[in-house]
């Protein structure tokens, strides 16, 4: 057995590039993300143990939107050092006229969960959640599966 040290990078490939490719390129820095590489069909940001790469869905599928539900991709939740950080997002989504699927909220998937959900141009669902100290990554903590992720 090996102990895995998190995940190295995500890859989304979205509809509509270039409406996706200013959002990201507004939200990433804001979330304290550094870009890395800029190319014409992808960008790469870094920071906080993370890294997310974006860029164009092949042509075929340029029309589509994400659909909640399918197979694959559920939604990506970046974790805030504070609650602050999370209501400071929500109102920086507004000014971009962002998709909110819901303001933040308390949650009931580990004490103290505080998050907002909301989509990108594509309808890709992303996350930005506080949990106080370690959260469920804390011994003795559990994670509440029996919440839905609708």
């Amino acid at each position: 057995m090996i102990e895995i040290n998190g995940i190295a990078h995500v890859v989304l490939r979205v509809s509509d590039w270039a409406k996706c490719r200013s959002f990201y390129e507004a939200l990433l820095p804001f979330l304290g993300l550094k870009c890395v590489f800029d190319g014409k069909e992808n960008i790469y940001y870094i920071g906080g143990r993370t890294a997310l790469g974006v860029g164009p869905c092949d042509e075929e599928f340029s029309g589509q939107r994400f659909m909640q539900g399918c197979v694959g991709l559920h939604h990506i939740c970046f974790r805030a050092r504070n609650r602050r950080d999370v209501d400071s997002l929500y109102a920086f989504l507004k000014e971009l006229d962002a998709r909110i699927v819901h303001p933040p909220e308390e949650g009931p998937w580990a004490p103290g969960y505080y998050s907002v959900l909301f989509e990108d141009p594509a309808g890709i669902r992303l996350e930005l959640n506080h949990v106080p100290g370690k959260g469920v990554f804390e011994e003795g903590v559990s994670f509440n599966p029996a919440q839905d992720y609708k």
